[in-house]
């Protein structure tokens, strides 16, 4: 399975793109705080789901599909303390990108166990 051709990677691709421009606005000295954490998490979930893909079974898919949901749930918190410490405002569009990817490797993830248990 090639991760490229995957929705749910290229959705979290877009992601990464989005967090990167968000945690712009962080102050400086948050470079090696909050904003490393956010870029660090959000580049996890699109590596998580190429390492899943390229494994050998399901089972690592799988594994790798969920470790990639908490780094996406990670994500959504540390964007949420950036909201509340009022270095960004406009987060909307933001969140609605991680219910996406949220959304997409759950569908993945239910698709992949239908498919094992058959």
């Amino acid at each position: 399975m090639n991760h490229k051709d995957l929705d749910v990677w290229k959705k979290s691709m877009d992601l990464v793109e989005i967090i990167y421009k968000v945690s712009t606005k962080f102050p400086s000295s948050e470079m090696y705080g909050l904003t490393n954490q956010i870029r660090r998490a959000s580049v996890s979930v699109p590596s998580n789901i190429a390492e899943g893909a390229g494994r050998s079974s399901d089972k690592e898919l799988l594994y790798f599909l969920n470790v990639a949901l908490g780094s996406l749930a990670e994500v959504e918190t540390q964007i949420e303390i950036a909201l509340r410490l009022g270095f960004i405002s406009d987060v909307d569009t933001v969140f609605k990108n991680i219910t996406e990817v949220r959304k997409l490797i759950i569908g993945f993830r239910n698709y992949i166990k239908k498919k094992t248990n058959h």
